[in-house]
């Protein structure tokens, strides 16, 4: 027996209509033509619908454009940073001037706002010429 709440029990084998896997049936419709057709439908709906959220998921907007262009401009002023401190301590700066460099070969991303466009450009030009003098220095010496 089941409860199945104020109404009292009732047994479990009442009277109910009896569905198959297919989904929504109308009394008195005709059967789907069949099952397997049905399955093979929704499959393809569901693979339609991934491939369009893995597209979405590749599509950059400009805010995400922004982020990482500032993302890698405050790493180019870190390793600026690190070179500078590497410098005045007297350390050696070969691991500075790796991530220094490493930093500048990664692409640019292009970003609509002309003034960050602007900072970023200068950025990467004083990243280019301490990375010129360090090699000019280590040539020379």
């Amino acid at each position: 027996m089941k409860v199945t709440g104020p109404s009292g029990p009732r047994p479990v084998d009442a009277a109910r209509p009896q569905r198959s896997g297919a989904g929504f049936a109308l009394p008195g419709a005709p059967a789907p033509a069949s099952a397997g057709a049905a399955a093979a439908a929704s499959a393809a709906a569901g693979v339609a619908g991934v491939s369009a959220l893995m597209a979405l998921q590749g599509v950059e907007d400009a805010t995400e454009r922004k982020r990482r262009a500032m993302r890698r401009g405050r790493g180019l002023l870190d390793g600026l940073d690190a070179l500078r401190l590497a410098a005045l301590e007297g350390a050696d700066d070969a691991p500075a001037l790796q991530r220094l460099s490493r930093a500048v070969g990664e692409a640019a991303a292009e970003v609509d706002d002309p003034g960050l466009a602007t900072v970023l450009t200068q950025i990467d030009l004083r990243a280019a010429v301490e990375l010129a003098k360090r090699e000019v220095r280590r040539t020379a010496a």
